[in-house]
C-alpha cells in the first residue's frame, strides 16, 4: 500500500496534473523523499512557474553587465577590474510569522547570494511594508523586523545604509520584508554555480543541518489562512556570527585555486543547491547523506534534503584540494564534509544508511518545472482626478499633516538601530534620495536605492511599474551617480486569480519599458507571490533595487539646503496631478484616481541634465519630487539642512495652489543653486530641452507660501515625532 495518497500530494502543494507529470518523468510512483524534492523544486518560490513567461521579456544586457539573471546575484563592471555584485530577495511569509528570525534570516540569505560569487558585501538595504498602524499586530511586527535586520546586519559587520518603509491596511495579513545586498568583487575572480568535472568532490561547509525551515519554500508559495501561526517550525533560525566566519572563510578559499563551483543553500536548502549546480553543469551527483553534518538525532533523508538551516554552502572542489579547503574551514571553526561526487548520469542518487533513498533525473526538476501561461485580465484604468474636484486645504496645514503621516514620517527610529557606518565607507547616510558608499581606497562610490509606490501600482500596475523604475533612476541621478542596473522584488497576491495575474503582467511590462528606455537593465531579482490572507491581496509591490556609479565621490550631492540666499529651481513640468496622491489619501481620505503618467523619453534627458549640473559643481543640493509633491520635497530639503534653513516659495498662478504644492507629477527635481550659477543652470536646462523655473529662495527658518508659513523646527518635530511615539508604546508594552 502506497503512502503517497492524494492528501499527501496536496499537502506538498502539488496539483493533480503536476503529479501526473511527475509520474511520467519518473516512470514510477515517487517515494516521500522524492515527492518532497519535487514539491520544493516546483514550488512557486523556487521555479517561478507563474512569472517565468513574463520575466523573460525584461531587458537584461548592457556592455557593463557581466552576469544577468540566473545566477545567485547580478554583476556589473565598474572599471579598474572591479565589479559590483547585487541582488534583492524577499522573506515575507517567515517575517509575518516570526518577525525577528524571519527578517534576520532574510538578511543572512541575501548576503550569501552575494559573497558566494566572490564578492565582499559592502552594503545592505531593505524595503519594508507593514499593515495599518492601528492594526493590533503592526507595532509588534515593526519592532521584530527592525530588530532582526539590525541584529543580523550589525553582527556581521556590513552597514545597512538605507531603505524604505510604508504602511497600508492591505499588508495587515502579509507584511513585506525585501532585503538587498551589494558586494564588491575582482572582475577576474568571480565564482559561478555550474558544476564541472566528473569525479570531483561535492563538499558541504558552514553550519550543521537541523530540522528548521523544512517546507519554507512551499510555505512561501501558498496563501495564509487562520492557521498560519502554526507554521512557526518552517521559519529558519539565523546565526550572524557563523555568517561572518563563513564570509571570511569563503573569501580566503576563493583566493586559492581550489573551487570549481559554489552555491549557497537558500530556499529548499541542500535540494535546490545540489540540483541547480548539477543541472547548470549538465552532470549528475551521487550523495551520501550520512556524511552531512547534522545537529539533531535520527534525521530522515526527507528532513536532510528539505531543511533550510542557515549559514550553509555547497561547492565542487578540484580533485586533491580537499585538505586545503578543510584547513581553511577548520581555521574558521566551520563544519566541512565531502558528501558526494559528480557523475555523468544526469541523475541525483541519494543514499542513507547504505540504502538508495532517492533516484531522480536532474534536469526535469531543475529546468522542466511547470511553466504556466496563467489567464489574466488587464485591470481597468481608473479615471483621472481633476485638481478642481479635490478640496483645497491651507497648504501649510496640509504639509504638517503629510509630514507626520506614517509613509512620510522620518524613519530615523528604524535606521538608528542599524549600524550604517561600519567599514567606514558610508558617504551618504540614510535619509537622502540614495545611499552613497565609497569603493574602499578609491575616489569611486556606488549609489544605492530601493523604490516602489504601491498605491500607483494598485491604481494602474503598468504605470506603477514604469514609475518604480523611473523613481529609482531619479534617486540615483539626484546624488550625481550614473544609474547602471536594477534588481527587483516582485511582490503580489495569488497568481491563480486572473485579476492578480493581470497586475503581475502589466507591472512587468511597465518595468520592462522603463528599463529599456532608460538603458537600465535588470540583472537579478526575486518573485514573491501568494501574498494574500483569507482572500485579501496586498497592493501590488514590484520593489526596485538599483545601483549607480560615481567616478568621483567628492562630486556627489545631498538633499540638504546648504546656504541662505540661494535660488530654488524646479526642473520638469507641473500640472498638479492629484490622482492616487498622498494628499488625496491623507487629507481627503480617498484612494482613487489614475496615478501620474511617466514620460520616459523626457525622464532620461532630465537625469542626464541633473548629473551634468552636479558634475559641473553648479548644484548645492538636489532632491527628486515624489510622494507629497513640491512642498514636501522642499520641506525635506529644509529639515535635512544644518541650521534648519527655510524657504520662501512663489507659486505660479495658473494652477490651484493645493495642486501645485501637492501634485505628484513625475520627472521633477528641485535644485538649490547659487545666484552666480543661476544663469548657467537655466541655459543648460534650455539646451537639454528641460523646463526649469525659479520657484523661491532659501533663507530664514520658516517655509512660506501663499501668505502662510511654518517654522522648519515645527515641521521637523512633526516629521520626527510620529515613529518614536508610535513605537514607544511597543517598548513599554513588553
Amino acid at each position: 500500500m502506497s503512502n503517497i495518497t492524494p492528501e499527501v500530494i496536496a499537502q506538498h502543494g502539488i496539483k493533480p496534473d503536476e503529479y501526473q507529470r511527475i509520474l511520467e518523468i519518473m516512470g514510477r510512483e515517487p517515494n516521500l523523499t522524492e515527492l518532497g524534492i519535487f514539491s520544493v523544486m516546483w514550488s512557486e518560490h523556487c521555479s517561478y512557474k507563474s512569472s517565468k513567461k513574463w520575466l523573460k521579456t525584461l531587458p537584461t544586457t548592457a556592455p557593463w553587465v557581466i552576469c544577468g539573471p540566473g545566477e545567485n546575484a547580478g554583476i556589473i563592471d565598474i572599471g579598474d577590474n572591479q565589479a559590483i555584485v547585487f541582488k534583492m530577495e524577499s522573506h515575507n511569509h517567515p517575517s509575518f510569522i516570526e518577525p525577528y528570525q524571519g527578517a534576520a534570516t532574510g538578511v543572512g540569505g541575501i548576503l550569501r547570494d552575494v559573497f558566494t560569487m566572490g564578492a565582499r558585501p559592502i552594503a545592505n538595504m531593505n524595503a519594508l511594508r507593514f499593515g495599518d498602524p492601528s492594526n493590533p499586530k503592526t507595532r509588534h511586527l515593526v519592532a521584530g523586523v527592525v530588530a532582526g535586520i539590525g541584529g543580523y546586519g550589525n553582527c556581521v559587520g556590513v552597514p545597512t545604509v538605507g531603505g524604505e518603509t510604508n504602511f497600508h491596511k492591505s499588508y495587515n495579513g502579509n507584511i513585506l520584508v525585501n532585503a538587498m545586498t551589494v558586494g564588491l568583487a575582482d572582475k577576474d575572480n568571480i565564482f559561478y554555480s555550474a558544476a564541472a568535472g566528473v569525479g570531483n568532490p561535492v563538499v558541504y561547509f558552514g553550519s550543521k543541518t537541523g530540522r528548521d525551515g523544512i517546507h519554507g519554500a512551499t510555505m512561501a508559495s501558498a496563501e495564509f489562512d487562520e492557521k498560519s501561526e502554526e507554521k512557526r517550525p518552517t521559519v529558519q533560525v539565523g546565526d550572524p556570527f557563523t555568517e561572518k566566519l563563513l564570509i571570511e572563510a569563503c573569501l580566503e578559499l576563493m583566493a586559492t585555486d581550489a573551487i570549481v563551483a559554489i552555491q549557497d543553500m537558500g530556499a529548499a536548502g541542500l535540494t535546490s543547491s545540489s540540483f541547480e549546480m548539477a543541472s547548470k553543469g549538465g552532470l549528475g551527483i551521487e550523495m551520501d547523506l550520512d556524511s552531512v553534518p547534522m545537529r539533531e538525532e535520527g534525521m530522515t533523508a526527507y528532513e536532510i534534503m528539505l531543511s533550510e538551516s542557515q549559514e550553509r554552502m555547497l561547492m565542487i572542489l578540484k580533485p586533491g584540494k580537499e585538505d586545503v579547503a578543510r584547513a581553511i574551514m577548520d581555521k574558521w571553526e566551520l563544519d566541512f564534509a565531502v558528501i558526494g561526487v559528480l557523475t555523468d548520469t544526469g541523475r541525483m542518487v541519494l543514499k542513507r544508511h547504505g540504502q538508495v533513498v532517492a533516484d531522480l533525473p536532474i534536469d526535469p526538476l531543475a529546468q522542466a518545472s511547470p511553466e504556466y501561461d496563467r489567464p489574466w485580465v488587464a485591470p481597468a484604468k481608473p479615471p483621472v482626478v481633476l485638481a478642481e474636484d479635490v478640496p483645497a486645504q491651507c497648504p501649510i496645514e496640509a504639509l504638517k499633516t503629510l509630514l507626520a503621516c506614517p509613509d512620510l514620517a522620518s524613519k530615523r527610529w528604524i535606521y538608528q538601530q542599524y549600524d550604517h557606518m561600519v567599514m567606514g565607507d558610508t558617504v551618504q547616510r540614510p535619509g537622502g534620495d540614495a545611499a552613497v558608499v565609497r569603493i574602499h581606497g578609491t575616489p569611486k562610490a556606488v549609489a544605492i536605492t530601493t523604490d516602489c509606490t504601491p498605491r500607483y501600482c494598485q491604481a494602474d500596475p503598468h504605470e506603477g511599474g514604469r514609475q518604480a523604475v523611473a523613481e529609482a533612476y531619479r534617486n540615483l541621478s539626484a546624488t550625481g551617480a550614473v544609474p547602471l542596473a536594477v534588481t527587483d522584488n516582485l511582490n503580489f497576491g495569488n497568481p491563480e486569480k486572473p485579476e492578480i495575474m493581470g497586475q503581475i503582467v502589466e507591472a512587468i511590462r511597465g518595468m520592462g519599458e522603463a528599463c529599456r528606455d532608460l538603458d537600465f537593465p535588470v540583472v537579478s531579482g526575486n518573485v514573491s507571490l501568494y501574498n494574500e490572507t483569507q482572500g485579501t491581496a496586498i497592493q501590488p509591490t514590484p520593489a526596485i533595487g538599483a545601483v549607480g556609479l560615481l567616478d568621483d565621490v567628492s562630486r556627489h550631492t545631498t538633499i540638504a539646503f546648504k546656504d541662505a540666499g540661494n535660488a530654488i529651481v524646479l526642473l520638469g513640468e507641473t500640472k498638479g496631478w492629484l490622482g492616487a496622491s498622498l494628499y488625496l489619501r491623507e487629507i481627503c481620505h480617498r484612494e482613487d484616481g489614475a496615478p501620474p503618467p511617466v514620460a520616459l523619453h523626457r525622464e532620461r534627458r532630465k537625469g542626464e541634465l541633473v548629473r551634468q549640473l552636479i558634475q559641473d559643481g553648479l548644484v548645492s543640493a538636489c532632491h527628486d519630487v515624489s510622494d507629497g509633491g513640491i512642498l514636501v520635497a522642499v520641506a525635506e530639503m529644509a529639515m535635512a539642512s544644518e541650521g534648519l534653513i527655510g524657504a520662501a516659495l512663489d507659486h505660479p498662478s495658473t494652477l490651484p495652489l493645493h495642486a501645485w504644492c501637492f501634485g505628484e507629477d513625475q520627472g521633477r527635481y528641485i535644485l538649490e543653486v547659487r545666484q552666480d550659477d543661476l544663469v548657467s543652470v537655466l541655459e543648460e536646462a534650455q539646451e537639454h530641452d528641460v523646463g526649469a523655473r525659479v520657484i523661491g529662495t532659501t533663507g530664514g527658518h520658516v517655509i512660506s507660501i501663499g501668505g502662510r508659513a511654518a517654522t522648519v523646527e515645527d515641521l521637523k518635530a512633526a516629521n520626527e515625532g510620529w515613529m518614536p511615539k508610535y513605537m514607544g508604546n511597543e517598548m513599554s508594552g513588553h
